[in-house]
This record gives C-alpha cells, sequence and structure tokens, in this order.
C-alpha cells in the first residue's frame, strides 16, 4: 500500500491493461492509503489523472471491459467540491466532460459497442443530461454515416421505448417513420443484419394483421429484386408464421393454406442456399407441417 507499489501498478497496466487484479489493487491503494490521507483537491487530482491514463489506453485498446469499468469508478469517486469553471463542483465537470470522450471514442469506432454501454451509463447518471430527442438525432446522424451499425440501432430502440413511455413523441407517426427509415437502409444492403434485426424489434412493438401484411408485401418486393437474400426469406418466414399465430381467426382457409405453402417453399431454399443453417430450417419446416392439436 505504498506510493511504489502504486507507480508500479501504473507500469504494470501500460503494458497490459487486462489485468483486473492489478486494477483491484490500484483501487485498494487509492481508498484505503491516499484518498485518507487527502484533501478532496487531491483526491479529484488523483481522479483525474487516473481518467487521463484510462483515455490514453483506450485510444489503444478500446474494447478492454476493465479500463471502462475503472473510468466508471472513478468518476463514481469524485468527490464534491467548487472549481472555478464549473462552481457547482468537480463532480459536474467531470460527468460533462465524460460525453464530450465518448463522443470521440464513437468518431473513431461508430460500432465501439463498449463505448455505446459507457454512453448509456453517462446519459443515466448525469445531471441535467441532454433530452432523449437530442440522443434520438444523433442515433440518426450515426445510422445514416453507417447502417451498418447495429449498436446505434439498438441505441435508438432504447431511446424510442423511453420517449413513447413518456409521452414526449407521438408513437403512431414516429414508428411510420422508422419503417421507411429502415426499408431505405433494406434497400441499401438487404445483407446487412442489422437492419433486419431492428426491423424485427419494430414489428414486435405492434404485431398488427395490416402492419404484418404490408410489411410483408414490401419484403417481398425486395426479394423479387433480390431472390438469393437470405435475410428477405427468413423475414418473410417469421412475419408470416406471426400472422398464423396471432391472426388465424381472422384468415381464411385458403390465405392460411397459402402462407404455410409460402413458408414451406422459403424454408426449403434457405436450407439449400444457407447450408450452414440446414438442419434449423429444416425442423421449422417439420414444426409447420405437424398437425395443430
Amino acid at each position: 500500500m505504498s506510493s511504489d507499489a502504486f507507480n508500479s501498478t501504473t507500469a504494470l497496466l501500460r503494458m497490459n491493461p487486462e489485468l483486473y487484479t492489478v486494477w483491484n489493487y490500484r483501487r485498494n491503494i487509492m481508498t484505503q492509503t491516499m484518498f485518507p490521507a487527502s484533501e478532496p483537491a487531491e483526491v479529484n487530482d488523483a481522479l483525474t489523472e487516473d481518467l487521463s491514463l484510462t483515455f490514453t489506453l483506450l485510444k489503444q485498446h478500446p474494447k478492454v471491459y476493465v479500463i471502462w469499468n475503472h473510468r466508471r469508478w472513478c468518476l463514481e469517486n469524485v468527490p464534491d467540491g467548487p472549481t472555478e469553471d464549473d462552481p457547482q463542483g468537480w463532480k459536474m465537470a467531470n460527468w460533462k466532460k465524460e460525453l464530450f470522450v465518448v463522443e470521440k471514442m464513437l468518431d473513431a469506432d461508430a460500432r465501439n459497442f463498449h463505448a455505446w454501454n459507457y454512453r448509456r451509463y453517462i446519459l443515466a447518471n448525469m445531471a441535467n443530461a441532454p433530452p432523449p430527442s437530442t440522443e434520438l438525432a444523433y442515433t440518426t446522424r450515426k445510422i445514416e454515416a453507417n447502417f451498418s451499425n447495429f449498436s446505434a440501432w439498438h441505441q435508438r430502440s432504447k431511446v424510442l421505448n423511453t420517449l413513447w413511455e413518456e409521452g414526449k413523441l407521438d408513437e403512431k407517426t414516429s414508428k411510420q417513420s422508422e419503417f421507411e427509415l429502415v426499408q431505405n437502409a433494406m434497400y441499401t444492403d438487404p445483407d446487412d443484419q442489422s437492419v433486419w434485426i431492428y426491423h424485427a424489434w419494430l414489428i414486435g412493438t405492434g404485431e398488427d394483421a395490416s402492419l404484418l401484411h404490408r410489411e410483408i408485401a414490401s419484403i417481398q418486393e425486395l426479394l423479387d429484386e433480390q431472390p438469393d437474400s437470405k435475410w428477405c426469406m427468413e423475414s418473410l418466414v417469421r412475419y408470416k408464421r406471426l400472422l398464423l399465430r396471432k391472426h388465424r381467426p381472422s384468415l381464411s382457409v385458403v390465405e392460411g393454406e397459402q402462407l404455410l405453402q409460402d413458408c414451406s417453399a422459403l424454408l426449403a431454399k434457405l436450407a439449400e442456399t444457407d447450408r450452414l443453417r440446414r438442419q434449423r430450417y429444416l425442423d421449422i419446416l417439420q414444426e409447420l407441417q405437424r398437425p395443430s392439436s
């Protein structure tokens, strides 16, 4: 529990920042030896230095969990206290800075899910956080820059749920806009799974028959243009099966039989074209052909 040991942890972590035992030892030295003997300003300075250390390490190792975890620990232990720049204290000044830091990290790698998780943590815990509408606009920019950004789509779903639950966004109108956005992404790159996963989430927020019929027709148009698109075929099977499960009473016998035939044909083709998942498709096909009880 000495300053020499603390300096040794710095040297070790610069060589290998994944040594979580060393991070734990470093925190023990700080909380058991350094902090009790220090003024609040000195504690803040020590934590600020560690934030700088983790930022340097993250630039080289942006996907190491324990570095992000230590950064959270630093923020949570910043003492209250005034500064010339921020009369409300060191704590608020540090939290404000973190949002800027994580945006820089996402500028470097917009699909770094560690940075996105950390961003959610910052927004959830900082005082005077930007409103969810601002975060929605941020995800729009990231998605428009690269549709193949699953983390941005995931963040968007979180923000939309918040806005809908708080009544700050009209659910019906905004969902229509979301379907238009995701449809543009589908046509841009029909092989990108991020888009299809987000589309499935959108469907899951409604699942009414008219919506399913509309989206099935839209995906069928894309499949006609891209006849070997695995994601088009998988999505058609998913949504047609959903129609059969959720809305069977509203379907005629002919419509129900046609949906079963369509699913069977699509699954047979998927089993041939996507050989790695062949048995999965055959299992679903067998389930479809099993007489209903």
